[in-house]
């Protein structure tokens, strides 16, 4: 298993996104970036791209941070395990799912709802650590607890089936993170079956 810190997919997704939210903040062009490439919910202003699009998006520095954090620390083993190109296809397939999920769960509001950030993709990936070193303690930052990797992600799972129904008007798009984590869940068994991984 090969880990490099900045394997390449990892490196170009951080640069990516970092350089859509430069462009977003410094330059003027959030409302025009976000009016054409953030997910809107199903309506005249939804367009196919924004089903992958919206997952290079983010609100403030910290979602940005938060994000590119979790896809590097947790991200980068995962393109160790299966490469380059499997990682990347399944990163983006995952925010796709994600998307999905989160049309399903938005619908046709009277006013628009309104997703962007790579949440989708990252809880893919967190799920795909999991299913793949179950038993490797992740330390959580608050509070600082090491718990093995399959706890942790079934306890988020949880926390976001349970945080979506009871807080739906909450701005986080909990069921775009559960859509992120079964889309990933589908493709691993599919993958697994097929024996493209291990």
């Amino acid at each position: 298993m090969r880990q490099d810190t900045f394997p390449p997919v990892i490196f170009a997704l951080l640069m990516i996104n970092a350089l859509v939210f430069v462009a977003e903040n410094f330059f003027g062009l959030r409302g025009l970036l976000q009016s054409l490439f953030a997910l809107f919910s199903l309506g005249e202003r939804f367009m196919p791209w924004q089903l992958l699009t919206y997952g290079f998006l983010h609100n403030d520095v910290y979602h940005l941070a938060f994000n590119m954090f979790g896809l590097w620390m947790f991200g980068r083993t995962m393109e160790g395990v299966w490469g380059s190109v499997r990682f990347l296809q399944y990163y983006l397939l995952c925010i796709v799912g994600a998307g999905l999920c989160q049309l399903l769960a938005t619908g046709f509001p009277s006013s628009y709802a309104v997703t962007v950030g790579a949440s989708g993709g990252l809880f893919g990936i967190l799920l795909a650590f999991g299913m793949t070193f179950p038993n490797r303690y992740i330390v959580l930052l608050v509070p600082p607890i090491p718990m093995k990797a399959k706890y942790f992600v079934a306890i988020y799972a949880a926390f976001e089936l349970y945080s979506g129904w009871t807080r739906p008007g909450s701005g986080i798009a909990h069921f775009a993170h559960l859509g992120g984590l079964v889309t990933g869940l589908l493709l691993i068994l599919y993958w697994r079956k097929k024996r493209v991984i291990r």
